[in-house]
C-alpha cells in the first residue's frame, strides 16, 4: 500500500495565506499567488503518483517566470523531487534534478547547479535511460565549464558525446560537440574547436536549428579571429549576423555587429569598426538588459581612444560608467575606469591615469570578494540540502519502521504473550542504539559544516596575499607564486572532499603553503617538516587542514616580528594510538604579539584558529575521547625571556588499513 503525504498547507491556510498576499503585495500579486496554489493543490489530489510527477513537471515549466520574479524556489520542483523520492521514480527525479540545476546555473550559481546536476545523473543511472543519462553529463559539463575547470567539463561532455553517438541522439551529440569545441576556444586549441564547431554546424543546419546554426557560426568567427584569420572570421560574422536578423534575435545581432566591429579594428579599419559599433548601439536599444548598452558605450571608447579621439572617447566611456553606476554593473564599472585610466595616460595626464586605475582596481576587488561571498553561500545552501535530503530519509525510514513494528508487536502479542517483555527490551536497545547513531550522525554533519568554512577563510587569506604580491611589480616571482598557489588551491579543492586524508597529502599541502609564506615574507624564515620513522605517511589518516592555522599563527604572530631570521619546527610523531603534532617557533611569543596588536588599535580573533577548535572539538565527541585537544606552551630562556611558542596538536590516530 503506498503511503501518501499529508498536504502542506490545509484549506484555510491556504485561504489566510492568500489573504495575507493580496493585503501586502497588491492584488495582480495575490491573483497570480491563488493560481499557483490552487494548481499546486490541484495536482496533489491526483490518484496516480507517476502521472502526478510529469504534472508537476509540466507546471514548473509554466510557473518558472513566476518563481524567479519573487526569488523563491520553484515549489513545483520541489513537490516533483519529494514524491519522486518516495515512490522511487528515478525518470521523474533525474527530470527534476535536472531542471533544478539549470535552474541554479541561469542564475550563476554554479556550485549549486553542478551538485543539482550530479543527483540528476544519479538518478538517471539508476534509470538506465540512456538519453536522460547523456543529458546529465552534458548539464555537468556546462557547469564545470562555467567554473572554468575545463579537464573535467570535457571529461563528462567526452562521456555524453560517446553515449549519445552509441543511441543517435543527434541533440546530446550536438551539445557535447559544441561544448568541446568551446573548451578547446578556452584552452587555446583553436584548430581543434574549429573541427568540433563545424560538425556541430553540420547537425544544427541538419537538424533546422536556425540558432544553433547562428551559435556555431559565432564561435568559428571567434576561433578564426583568435588565429588571426580576420577575413575568414568576418565572414562567419556575417552569416551568423544574417541568421540572427532573419530570427529577429536582437541579443545575437549586437554580439554580431559587436564582434565584427573589433575584427575591423584590428585590421585598422575604424570608419567600419565604428559603423558596426554603432549598430550594436543601436540594437542594444531594444534590449532590456541594460548592461549590453554600456558594453557598447565602452567599445565605442576604447576605438575612439586607439584613433586618438581622446576627448570623444571620454564622453563614451563616461556614458558606460554612468550606466554602471546607475544599474550597478561592476564589471563594466571595472573596464570603463580602466579605459579612463588608459585615455588619460595617451594624454599625459598621469595623475589622473593612476586615480581612474585606482578606481578600476577596487571594483575589480569587489568583484572577487562578491565572487567568494557568493561561493560561500552556495556551500552553505548545498549543506543545507544534505540536510534536508537526509531529514526527508530519517522521516521516511522512521515511517517504515513504525508500520514494521507495529505489525509485529500485533502478531507477537497474538501468538505469544509471554514474549512481550523480552521485545520491549529489544526495543529499548534498538531505540537507544539508532538514537547513539544519530547523534554520531548529528556530529559527523557539524564536522563537515565546520571544515567547509575552514577552506573558504584559507582562500579569502591566500587571495588577499596574492594581490599584496602583485602589487610588488616583481612578474617573475608573481608568476611563481600563482603557480604554486593554483597547485595548493588544487590540493586544497581534492583534500576537502573527505574527513581524512593520507598524512603524506597534508604534509604536502601544508610544505607548498610555507613555501608561498616564505616567499610572501621575503624568506624571513626557515622551516623544517619530521615524521617520525615509526610512522608509513601513505597509511596514516589526518583531518584535512587541522595543522595550517597553527602555522600561519606562528608566522604571522612570532616570526614576522623578528628582527632575524626566524625558524619553524613541525614534529609529527606517533604514540600507540595516538598522533601528535608539535609545532614550534622560536618567534617574540604571545605576549608581546597581544602587545603590538593593541599598539595597533586593532582586534582580530583568527577565524582560522575557532574553526580548527571547534573540528578538534567535534573529533573528541565523536571518538568519545580526550585524546583530542590542543596544547599551547610559552618558550622562555633562563632569564624568562620569550624565545618563542610551541603548540602541540593531539588527535586519536586514525589508519587507511
Amino acid at each position: 500500500m503506498r503511503a501518501v503525504a499529508p498536504d502542506t498547507m490545509s484549506k484555510r491556510g491556504l485561504f489566510l495565506l492568500i489573504c495575507l498576499i493580496f493585503l501586502f503585495r497588491g492584488s495582480s500579486s495575490a491573483q497570480d499567488s491563488i493560481l499557483v496554489y490552487r494548481s499546486l493543490d490541484s495536482v496533489k489530489k491526483m490518484a496516480d503518483d507517476t502521472l502526478k510527477v510529469n504534472t508537476l513537471m509540466a507546471k514548473s515549466k509554466s510557473y518558472y517566470r513566476y518563481f524567479d520574479r519573487k526569488n523563491q524556489e520553484n515549489l513545483f520542483l520541489q513537490e516533483a523531487i519529494a514524491l519522486s523520492s518516495r515512490i522511487k521514480y528515478h525518470k521523474g527525479l533525474a527530470d527534476a534534478y535536472n531542471e533544478m540545476g539549470t535552474s541554479k546555473r541561469n542564475k550563476s550559481q554554479y556550485i549549486l547547479a553542478t551538485e543539482y546536476h550530479e543527483k540528476a545523473l544519479e538518478a538517471a543511472e539508476a534509470s538506465r535511460i540512456d538519453r536522460l543519462i547523456a543529458v546529465s553529463l552534458n548539464n555537468i559539463g556546462v557547469d564545470y565549464r562555467r567554473r572554468d575547470m575545463l579537464e573535467k567539463a570535457f571529461g563528462f561532455h567526452f562521456r555524453a558525446l560517446r553515449l549519445a553517438e552509441k543511441i543517435n541522439d543527434v541533440r546530446n551529440i550536438t551539445i557535447a560537440t559544441n561544448s568541446i569545441g568551446n573548451i578547446n576556444l578556452s584552452d587555446g586549441k583553436y584548430e581543434d574547436a574549429i573541427r568540433e564547431f563545424t560538425r556541430s554546424l553540420r547537425l544544427e543546419q541538419e537538424s533546422d536549428n536556425d540558432l544553433g546554426v547562428a551559435i556555431n557560426l559565432g564561435n568559428l568567427g571567434y576561433a578564426y579571429e583568435y588565429l588571426g584569420k580576420l577575413d575568414l572570421a568576418i565572414d562567419y560574422y556575417e552569416r551568423s549576423l544574417a541568421v540572427n536578423q532573419r530570427l529577429g534575435n536582437s541579443t545575437g545581432m549586437s554580439i554580431c555587429y559587436t564582434c565584427l566591429g573589433t575584427a575591423y579594428q584590428k585590421k585598422k579599419n575604424y570608419p567600419l569598426a565604428m559603423d558596426y559599433l554603432q549598430k550594436a548601439l543601436e540594437v542594444n536599444d531594444r534590449v532590456d538588459d541594460k548592461i549590453h548598452v554600456a558594453e557598447s558605450y565602452l567599445s565605442i571608447g576604447r576605438l575612439l581612444n586607439e584613433e586618438g579621439k581622446h576627448d570623444d572617447a571620454r564622453q563614451y566611456i563616461q556614458q558606460a560608467l554612468d550606466l554602471g553606476h546607475k544599474w550597478n554593473f561592476k564589471s563594466v564599472l571595472m573596464d570603463g575606469y580602466k579605459a579612463m585610466a588608459d585615455n588619460y595616460k595617451r594624454e599625459g595626464e598621469f595623475g589622473r591615469s593612476l586615480d581612474n586605475t585606482n578606481l578600476s582596481l577596487q571594483y575589480k576587488d569587489s568583484i572577487l570578494e562578491e565572487r567568494s561571498s557568493i561561493e560561500f553561500a552556495q556551500m552553505k545552501a548545498m549543506h543545507e540540502v544534505y540536510q534536508k535530503d537526509n531529514q526527508i530519509k530519517e522521516l521516511q525510514q522512521a515511517q517504515d519502521l513504525n508500520q514494521l513494528r507495529i505489525r509485529r508487536n500485533l502478531a507477537l502479542a497474538i501468538a505469544l504473550a509471554g514474549f512481550l517483555f523480552m521485545l520491549i527490551v529489544g526495543g529499548f536497545f534498538y531505540i537507544r542504539h539508532r538514537n547513539l547513531q544519530a547523534n554520531r550522525q548529528t556530529l559527523q554533519l557539524e564536522l563537515r559544516s565546520l571544515r567547509s568554512q575552514m577552506n573558504p577563510h584559507f582562500i579569502f587569506n591566500s587571495l588577499s596575499s596574492i594581490h599584496r604580491y602583485i602589487w610588488s611589480n616583481n612578474q617573475e616571482e608573481a608568476s611563481d607564486y600563482l603557480t604554486k598557489f593554483s597547485k595548493l588551491m588544487r590540493m586544497i579543492l581534492d583534500n576537502s572532499q573527505h574527513t581524512f586524508i593520507p598524512l603524506n597529502k597534508e604534509l604536502d599541502s601544508l610544505r607548498l603553503y610555507l613555501d608561498l609564506e616564505v616567499l610572501r615574507c621575503n624568506n624571513m624564515f626557515d622551516y623544517h617538516i619530521s615524521v617520525g620513522e615509526n610512522i608509513n605517511d601513505e597509511e596514516v589518516l589526518i583531518p584535512p587542514m587541522i595543522i595550517q592555522p597553527y602555522v600561519e599563527n606562528a608566522i604571522w604572530h612570532g616570526l614576522v616580528h623578528r628582527e632575524k631570521k626566524g625558524r619553524l619546527e613541525i614534529a609529527v610523531s606517533l604514540r600507540g594510538k595516538v598522533l601528535e603534532v608539535v609545532v614550534t617557533d622560536n618567534g617574540i611569543g604571545r605576549k608581546m604579539a597581544m602587545a603590538i596588536k593593541e599598539k595597533k588599535d586593532r582586534v582580530h580573533n583568527s577565524m582560522g584558529m575557532k574553526v580548527t577548535e571547534g573540528r578538534i572539538a567535534l573529533i573528541r565527541k565523536i571518538n568519545n575521547t580526550k585524546d583530542a585537544n590542543v596544547e599551547i606552551l610559552d618558550l622562555q630562556d633562563q632569564g624568562g625571556q620569550a624565545t618563542g611558542t610551541q603548540v602541540k596538536i593531539v588527535l586519536p590516530a586514525e589508519f587507511l588499513f
